[in-house]
C-alpha cells in the first residue's frame, strides 16, 4: 500500500471531495482507509439498560484508497507515490513532484 497510517491525504472523489485529513486506519484487505474528519456516518446505539436512552453518534467510515491522494510533507502538494530502492535493499517512498523522501519525519 502506498498510503500508510498518519499520512496526510486529500479526498479526490465523493461527497467529501477537497477535504484534507490524517489517515487513522488502513484496511489493506479491502483497499480502504479511514480519514480523520471525513466521510462521517450516523451510527445508532441501542439503550442497554432500562431508563437509558438510545443515541445517534457520528463516526468516520472507510473510503476507497483510489479516492484519496497523498499530500507531500515537503512540498505540501497533492502527489503520487514513487519508490526508491537503495544499495542496502531499503525501499523508501518518494514524492513524484519534488523527489523528496516521504518516510523521513519533518523536524520543526
Amino acid at each position: 500500500m502506498k498510503i500508510k497510517t498518519n499520512d496526510k491525504v486529500i479526498i479526490t472523489a465523493g461527497k467529501d471531495k477537497g477535504k484534507k485529513g490524517k489517515v487513522i486506519k488502513v484496511i489493506s484487505e479491502k483497499n480502504r482507509v479511514v480519514v480523520e474528519g471525513a466521510n462521517f456516518i450516523k451510527k445508532h446505539i441501542k439503550a442497554r439498560k432500562q431508563g437509558e436512552k438510545g443515541q445517534k453518534i457520528t463516526v468516520p467510515a472507510p473510503i476507497n484508497i483510489s479516492n484519496v491522494a497523498l499530500i507531500c510533507p515537503k512540498c505540501t502538494k497533492q502527489t503520487r507515490v514513487g519508490y526508491l530502492i537503495l544499495e542496502n535493499k531499503e525501499k523508501h517512498r518518494i514524492c513524484r513532484k519534488c523527489k523528496e523522501n516521504i518516510d523521513v519525519q519533518v523536524e520543526k
